[in-house]
Order: structure tokens, then sequence, then C-alpha cells
């Protein structure tokens, strides 16, 4: 599929005559084929949508958890371990039993507490942090996020420069359908009469689509629109139509990924 930027059939984008392809970004709707493999949609929305991204990021977050970190004394009883390695604890005892002087009972008193406050200063400066308790191991990952700010202006015509392509992007965000009958046993009702299917009264709304992404020779696939604003303060013309639309979308891979998705992600097109 070529980036061409153009307002050929089944291609929504502004004029970008001059613009290196490799700067324009392709959307369009997939699904699911029968060997499990996703690719474009050709029996329904077979629509393109071309903008230039100004900016454009791939965030890869790996979730690595020390699952021992909380299996060491400092959880059991973290206050009076904390008072041992700060040295906190032996200012505590003098200050509650202050210190005697002779043979008298609080002189003896004192000197044990002395001796117990050596045994304690032991444990200053030291911690139960090991390097077993400190291994991370790996705790799973969510699908890899893209945050994207497409851009639309209009040279010719506001209409299917900016309103068009910003409306697929859109339709495709939202969901396709939502049932008005929010109830189940109404729907179970009609199912039983047989006014619909089971899987229709189970389920009756449909999801939003499935999109994919070129974007410089990679193709991202498949991937779900998770946000995506419109700035109503940007420009219109005399007619209120929008003449310039900055769209940030946040868009995720539809699972997480591995190395054989990474190796398919980073080819290159030409």
């Amino acid at each position: 599929m070529a980036n061409k930027p153009s307002l050929e059939e089944n291609h929504l984008s502004s004029m970008w005559e001059g613009l290196s392809p490799h700067l324009i970004a392709s959307f369009y709707q997939v699904e699911r084929t029968e060997g499990g493999a996703y690719a474009r949609t050709q029996n329904t929305d077979k629509v393109i949508v071309q903008t230039p991204l100004t900016e454009a990021s791939m965030e890869l977050t790996l979730n690595w958890q020390s699952a021992f970190e909380h299996s060491g004394p400092e959880n059991r009883a973290p206050t009076l371990l904390a008072m041992l390695q700060s040295g906190a604890f032996s200012s505590l005892i003098d200050a509650v039993f202050g210190r005697g002087e002779g043979g008298d009972p609080a002189s003896i008193a004192a000197s044990a507490q002395q001796q117990s406050n050596q045994f304690i200063k032991q444990f200053e400066g030291r911690t139960g942090i090991t390097k077993l308790n400190s291994t991370q191991v790996f705790n799973g990952m969510p699908p890899v996020k893209f945050q994207v700010t497409a851009l639309f202006r209009a040279w010719r015509d506001s209409y299917a420069e900016v309103e068009a392509p910003f409306n697929k992007l859109m339709e495709w965000s939202l969901p396709v359908e939502l049932s008005p009958d929010g109830s189940i046993l109404a729907r179970a009702a009609q199912s039983a009469n047989g006014d619909k299917g089971f899987i229709e009264a189970l389920v009756p709304s449909i999801a939003p689509v499935l999109v994919a992404m070129k974007y410089k020779g990679r193709t991202y696939s498949p991937l779900v629109v998770e946000s995506i604003s419109k700035p109503l303060s940007s420009p219109v013309d005399a007619n209120g139509r929008y003449i310039e639309l900055a769209v940030s979308m946040t868009l995720a891979t539809l699972t997480a990924i591995d190395r054989k998705d990474w190796v398919a992600y980073n080819r290159v097109d030409i």
C-alpha cells in the first residue's frame, strides 16, 4: 500500500504535495482472517485516512517486580526495624529509663540497660535486603501504546480535507452500534420467541473496529483507539467547517507483543 497523499477515491487526506511519503501516516480498518492474521478490510470499509504526524511516540512498559521484597523482617515490624537500623531505639531507651549513678537499684537497671544498648547498636546500619529478596521477576506487560498527533488542514475543500478524514477516525474509535435495550431479560424473552438470536440477546452491541497504522514504511497492526481528541477552538471557514485540526490520539496494540511481533513491526516496506 503506497503512502500517496491525495484526494482520490477511498483516500481521505489533506493535500500534502511536496511532503515526503515517509512522513505521511496511513490509517485503515483491519479484520481477522481465517488464518488468524489481520489484514485490511476488503468487503466493508476500504477507506484509508492519510495524515502527517506532528508528534509520534511508542511506549513499551515491561513489568519487572521483586516478588520477595516483602518477605523480610522490615515488613513484619517496620517501625521497630527502622528504629533498630537507624539507632533511634537506643536513644529512646535512654530517654525512658535514664542513667543512674552508684549502687542503687536505678543504677543497676541503668547498667543492664547500657548492656542492652550495646547489643541494640549492632543493628545500626544493617538492612534485611539481600540479592535473593531483591531479585526481579518478569510479571507481564501491557499492550504497546502509541501517542500521535494527526494534522489536517484545508487548501481547497475544508470538508474533504479536514472534516471527512477526522470523522472517519472518530467512526473507527466509537462502537459500531450500542443496543438501546438495557434489559437482558427482555432480550432473553425475545430470543426465546425467536425474534433474536442467542448471541445477539447476550451481547447485543458491536465493539469498535480494529485499525492499522502504517508510518515510515512500518505497519503496526492490529491497533485499538483508546482515546481521541478534537480541539474545538480550531479555526473554521465561513461555513463553520474546520480548516485545521490537530488531533491527538492514543492507540494500543490489541495484545502484548513478543520478539516475533517486533520483527514484523520493524520491517520496512519499500
